[in-house]
């Protein structure tokens, strides 16, 4: 019994061996055509990948505004200093009103202060 289980798992081994190189071999071959042929995208910004994980576009553009101002009015309109950082990554987390129009911002209290001021410093880099 021992010796027919031990030629078995000798014959399935070299059957899978022998089957698994071929196309593994073509497989290879095709990713590295898809991945020669295919144009790299740039990688998304940090700040950029939050914004767009998170609920901003319901309310922003980058170059239109909706509800809020766009991404780039922001970035017009405010220096990337630290307290500007600051104070807009606190708009973030918290909310507010009055500076845009009369439609509030709406808190968004499950982002962190370092998310929301990677979101700013991607906003403000946005400034042409």
């Amino acid at each position: 019994m021992k010796k027919t289980l031990l030629i078995l798992s000798v014959l399935a081994s070299f059957l899978a061996a022998c089957g698994g190189s071929t196309s593994e071999n073509e497989t290879e071959d095709a990713s590295a055509t898809t991945t020669a042929s295919a144009p790299s995208k740039p990688a998304m910004d940090a700040g950029e990948l939050l914004i767009v994980k998170s609920d901003c576009i319901g309310c922003h553009q980058k170059e239109n505004k909706m509800v809020g101002p766009a991404y780039l009015d922001v970035a017009a309109k405010y220096p990337a200093t630290d307290e500007n950082i600051a104070m807009l990554a606190s708009k973030i987390m918290k909310g507010g009103k009055g500076v845009w129009g009369t439609v509030p911002m709406t808190p968004h209290p499950k982002i962190t202060e370092d998310e929301a001021k990677s979101m700013v410093k991607y906003i403000l880099s946005l400034k042409k």
